[in-house]
C-alpha cells in the first residue's frame, strides 16, 4: 500500500510540474507554433489566453457570364394601305387565246384594291373562232355560264389565229372571203348570244395591232365585225388600236404605260403584251368593270332594258349614267369604247348654204330674213369687195376694226 500511495505522488508531483494536462494537448500543435510554457505557480493565478481566431480569407466574387442577346429585328412601318378582307361578290370570266390570257394577268393587277372581283382566268392558247374542231368556243362558253361558279362578267378577246380556212362539209372557205367573213359572223353572235340570254355582260376586246402589216390589216376587219355582232347583242366593244399605235397610226413597239412613262409594250416576236403592256390594255377593260360595279353597290350589274324582239337589252347608253358615261369617253381622248357611229366620225364638211341668196325651198333661214332684192344685192356687192378685191369697209366707232387714234 505504502509504495502503491508512493507513486501516485510523484505521478501527481509530474503533472504539476509539467503544467498539467494542457501541455499534453499543446504538444500536438505544428512546430511552428510552440506552445507556450507555464510554471508550476502560474498554474493557479495566470487566466488563459483566449485562442485566436483564423483570420477568414476574403472570398473571390464569381462574375456572371455575359449573356450575349439577339439583335431585335427592324419594326418595319409600311404606308400601303390595309385592305380588309373582304368576301367575292363578282367574279369576271376571261375567255379567248394567248392575248387574252396576258389581259387576265394585267386585270388582276389593275384589281387589287378591289377584293370583291375576282378573275377567272379561262383563257385557251392557240384557239380561236375558226378552228372548232380544235376548241369549241360557243360550247366552252356555255358549259362555263352553265357550271356552279357564278358569272357576273364575261371578257372575250380572240382572233389572234383566225387568219385561217373555214372548213363547211367538203368546201373550204379562204380567208376573208365572202361566205367566210358569214360564217365568221354567226360564231361571234353565238358567244355573244349566250350572255345576253342569261343577262350576263360581256365586253369583247378588238385585237391591237401587230408588227406584220398584212395580219393588222385583217385585223382591223375582224374588230369591225366584233363590235357589229357584240354591240347587237347588247355588250361592249373595247377598241385597243390607238392605244398601242404611234401618232402616224402604225404599229410600235414602245409607247406610255399607265402611268404616262414610256416602256415597253410588246414582246420580241410582234404580237403579244409584255407585262407593262398586258396592264395597259387592261385599264381600258378596268374602266367599264369598276363602272359596273361600284364599291357600294349591292348585288350585282345594273339590269340593262331588254328588247322586246329579241330578249337582249337593246342600247346600254340608255341604262342610268349612261349620258356621262359617253360623255366621259369622248372627253378622256381613250380609244373608242362603243360609241355609235354617229359620235365617232365627224363629217368632213357640211352642207353647203349660199351667201347671196334666199334658203332653198323646205330649209329654214339661219338667223335673218332679207327682206328685198334691193337688199340682197347690197349685200351681194359688199361680199364681192370683201372677198374679191379685198376692200375692207370701213370701220365703225366702238366696233372691233376701228383702230382709229380717238380725237
Amino acid at each position: 500500500m505504502r509504495l502503491r500511495s508512493l507513486l501516485m505522488l510523484f505521478a501527481a508531483a509530474g503533472l504539476l510540474l509539467t503544467g498539467g494536462p494542457s501541455s499534453l494537448a499543446q504538444q500536438a500543435r505544428p512546430p511552428q507554433q510552440p506552445p507556450p510554457q507555464r510554471g508550476f505557480f502560474q498554474f493557479f493565478w495566470q487566466q488563459p489566453q483566449p485562442q485566436q481566431q483564423p483570420v477568414a480569407q476574403p472570398q473571390r466574387q464569381r462574375v456572371a457570364p455575359v449573356v450575349r442577346r439577339r439583335p431585335v429585328a427592324p419594326v418595319v412601318v409600311r404606308d400601303d394601305p390595309v385592305i380588309p378582307k373582304v368576301d367575292v361578290a363578282h367574279h369576271l370570266l376571261v375567255m379567248g387565246d394567248s392575248l387574252a390570257h396576258l389581259l387576265a394577268g394585267g386585270l388582276e393587277e389593275a384589281l387589287e384594291d378591289r377584293p370583291d372581283l375576282a378573275v377567272l382566268q379561262r383563257a385557251k392558247p392557240d384557239s380561236g373562232l375558226v378552228r372548232s374542231d380544235f376548241y369549241d368556243w360557243p360550247k366552252a362558253a356555255a358549259d362555263l355560264l352553265a357550271g356552279d361558279q357564278k358569272i357576273s362578267l364575261g371578257v372575250m378577246m380572240i382572233g389572234l389565229n383566225d387568219r385561217q380556212a373555214i372548213r363547211e362539209g367538203e368546201t373550204v372557205h379562204e380567208p376573208l372571203s365572202p361566205r367566210w367573213l358569214e360564217l365568221y359572223r354567226e360564231r361571234i353572235a353565238a358567244v355573244a348570244q349566250l350572255f345576253a340570254a342569261k343577262r350576263i355582260p360581256l365586253i369583247w376586246v378588238g385585237a391591237p395591232p401587230v408588227q406584220n402589216a398584212r395580219l393588222s390589216a385583217d385585223f382591223v376587219t375582224f374588230n369591225e365585225l366584233y363590235r357589229q355582232q357584240v354591240e347587237r347583242a347588247g355588250g361592249q366593244y373595247v377598241d385597243l388600236w390607238g392605244a398601242f399605235v404611234d401618232s402616224e397610226n402604225r404599229y410600235t413597239a414602245m409607247g406610255p404605260d399607265v402611268s404616262g412613262q414610256t416602256a415597253r409594250l410588246r414582246l420580241g416576236d410582234g404580237i403579244h403584251f409584255t407585262s407593262v403592256g398586258a396592264r395597259k390594255a387592261a385599264h381600258f377593260v378596268d374602266l367599264l368593270v369598276r363602272r359596273m360595279f361600284e364599291p357600294g353597290a349591292q348585288g350585282s350589274v345594273i339590269a340593262l332594258p331588254v328588247s322586246p324582239d329579241t330578249g337582249a337589252p337593246s342600247n346600254p347608253e340608255l341604262q342610268p349614267g349612261g349620258v356621262e358615261r359617253l360623255i366621259d369617253r369622248m372627253v378622256s381622248g381613250l380609244p373608242t369604247i362603243s360609241l355609235p357611229a354617229a359620235l365617232q366620225a365627224k363629217p368632213l364638211a357640211g352642207p353647203i348654204l349660199p351667201l347671196t341668196g334666199g334658203a332653198a325651198q323646205g330649209e329654214q333661214a339661219l338667223l335673218v330674213s332679207i327682206p328685198d332684192a334691193r337688199s340682197r344685192g347690197e349685200i351681194a356687192n359688199q361680199l364681192d369687195r370683201i372677198f374679191g378685191e379685198g376692200v375692207l369697209p370701213e370701220p365703225k366707232p366702238g366696233r372691233m376694226d376701228d383702230y382709229r387714234w380717238p380725237r
